[in-house]
């Protein structure tokens, strides 16, 4: 009997924006001069976010902290796709997707400060808290996916994770759930090159992230993570899509970490400082920048007015939060179970 081939796949990359600027008018999602704009301020208020929380830890007023700086566009453009109504289940870095959905911004600087209860999500918004383990929130994201097609919502859950965890068991168990039961779930990679010191070479042996969708039996797509047009457009195809019941997708997001992974980390030991500039010229803030000045929608002027509102909009969050009154210890107890065990009493009673 001859061989056969029984199954081939393609992988799509997406790319509309490139570094000088320019877009491929084809491919350009309908979008306005508002929402453009609209955009940029999002990109320029999370940086700033995230350049405060830096300085915050390192002047001991801040946790361990996982910066978002370099990534902003994969997690702006995905969740501007997204609706209030759908279902979030981040990692440990989507500041930018908490900020794009409204969340408080001194809940956030209040979580960071090591006070749970600044991932208490607000009314109106489903996210779930901050999840540290790597790839565990997958298989929560499956769930609450399998919950909403059992309930006939029509919603899109995303699912936020980096490359490591793509190396993780819970990962490859969510994604054959959502395949075999066509779940309306998107998987969002975050492609940054580097788990912590492990580069992307040595998570796997792919050519692609995206093609690890192949195995599941739905469609893996990789996108410019630093294009946030080329984001927003593949997420809003696959919330969609997964709205209308025709079952998941993965986006992988190539992007970079410019920064530390967190701020217990030190980048310079494992990398070279050639690549860290290479990637400088793909900042997805100034990208968009360049496009916005050919078509009229930038100026010194209301750089200026962009980035004077976001410093007034970060510090206030700062002021708010550290105003709060903070939890009283025994919390950790009694929090954690229904009643307390033994060992939690004797814990309490030592502290």
């Amino acid at each position: 009997m001859p061989v056969r081939v029984i199954e081939t796949i393609d992988i799509k990359r997406l790319d509309i924006l490139d570094e000088k600027g320019n877009v491929d008018e084809s491919l350009m999602p309908a979008l306005s001069d508002i929402e453009i704009k609209g955009m940029y301020e999002l990109l320029t208020l999370s940086r700033t976010f995230d350049h405060h929380a830096l300085s915050l830890q390192r002047e001991g007023r801040m946790g361990t902290y996982a910066s978002i700086f370099g990534q902003e566009a994969s997690q702006i453009g995905s969740a501007l796709a997204l609706e209030k109504s759908d279902w979030i289940f981040p990692s440990f870095r989507e500041m930018g997707v908490y900020i794009t959905m409204g969340y408080p911004l001194h809940m956030l600087f209040q979580y960071w400060g090591g006070d749970e209860r600044g991932v208490k999500c607000p009314e109106g918004l489903n996210i779930f808290p901050v999840c540290v383990p790597v790839g565990t929130q997958t298989p929560h994201a499956a769930g609450a996916a399998m919950a909403a097609k059992y309930k006939g919502d029509k919603i899109a859950v995303a699912c936020y994770f980096g490359d490591g965890g793509t190396s993780e068991g819970d990962f490859h168990e969510s994604m054959n759930m959502a395949g075999v039961f066509k779940l309306p779930v998107v998987f969002i990679c975050q492609n940054n090159q580097w788990a912590i010191s492990v580069p992307r070479e040595r998570q796997t042996a792919s050519k692609t992230i995206a093609q690890k969708a192949a195995a599941y039996g739905f469609e893996g797509v990789q996108v410019d993570g630093n294009d946030i047009f080329a984001v927003y457009k593949a997420t809003k195809e696959a919330v969609d899509k997964a709205r209308r019941g025709d079952g998941p997708t993965f986006i992988e997001c190539f992007t970079y970490r410019m920064s530390d992974h967190t701020t217990a980390d030190d980048a310079a030991r494992y990398r070279t400082k050639e690549e860290v500039d290479a990637w400088k010229a793909k900042d997805p803030i100034l990208r968009l920048r360049l496009f916005m000045e050919k078509n009229g929608l930038w100026s010194e002027q209301y750089q200026k007015e962009v980035e004077e509102k976001a410093k007034t909009v970060v510090d206030e969050a700062i002021r708010t939060a550290e105003a709060i009154e903070h939890p009283e210890p025994k919390d950790m107890f009694t929090y954690t179970y229904e009643k307390l065990t033994p060992r939690q009493i004797k814990e309490m009673r030592d502290f």
